[in-house]
């Protein structure tokens, strides 16, 4: 092959071209779950319902940080706290405060992530929501997708090139889907599976299934090789 063969885009007659998408989707254990606590509070004037906020707010973070290691991120999301108005009469009559703090902890202990969110759950005024279960990043799962997608261009590519009664030479070109254009590529899809609970003072912990839900990763590539002239 020369070096001009190898610069047309289309291939040549003596150096014909084949041009292939390789795929793989495989299901894995997830590694992480995410859950959600939304932390309320009520009262009839600011300052009670503040105080009564953050109480609870640091009974939620001391529980969920008594946990250790397990717990691989705690993070503080968005905190209000709202007027509730008077329905009748004109004037701007507050009726009540409602304040609420958003909190998102990560956990990779499963275990440890039914028995805290129970206790979550039982506490006053808390709502928990989750958990949502994903992969890391950088995950080896992600790897053996993309390992398997190669694989199977390379087995398609073949089997066009024996349908001609020719072989594969040389790879061209390997390119991860939307590296050539602005398509986005979409390595992996985690799936998620979602509950709620909520809880008052009088409220117990409901019954939990917490289950991992598996993982579905997905890899995708293009791949170009040249061939031995077919036998047509």
């Amino acid at each position: 092959m020369t070096q001009d063969s190898a610069h047309q885009p289309y291939g040549t007659p003596e150096v014909p071209r084949v041009a292939v998408r390789g795929e793989a989707r495989i299901e894995v254990d997830p590694e992480i779950a995410r859950i959600g606590i939304t932390v309320s509070a009520r009262g009839t004037d600011r300052r009670t319902a503040l105080e009564d906020l953050t109480r609870r707010n640091n009974t939620v973070l001391d529980l969920i940080k008594s946990y250790g290691d397990p717990v691989e991120k705690l993070e503080t999301g968005a905190f209000s706290i709202t007027p509730e108005l008077t329905r009748h009469g004109r004037a701007e009559r507050i009726r009540a405060y409602h304040g609420r703090v958003h909190i998102t902890a990560e956990l990779s202990d499963f275990t440890t992530l039914g028995e805290l969110t129970t206790r979550l759950a039982d506490l006053e005024l808390t709502q928990v929501d989750g958990p949502w279960w994903a992969l890391r990043p950088t995950s080896p799962a992600h790897g053996q997708a993309r390992r398997q997608a190669v694989l199977e261009a390379v087995q398609r590519a073949r089997e066009y090139a024996e349908a001609l009664g020719a072989d594969l030479a040389a790879l061209v070109e390997l390119a991860d889907l939307g590296a050539e254009n602005a398509a986005p590529f979409a390595a992996a899809g985690t799936g998620m599976r979602t509950m709620a609970f909520s809880a008052t003072e009088d409220a117990g912990p409901p019954p939990l299934d917490l289950e991992p839900q598996r993982q579905t990763v997905h890899a995708q590539v293009n791949a170009r090789f040249t061939m031995t002239p077919p036998q047509l």
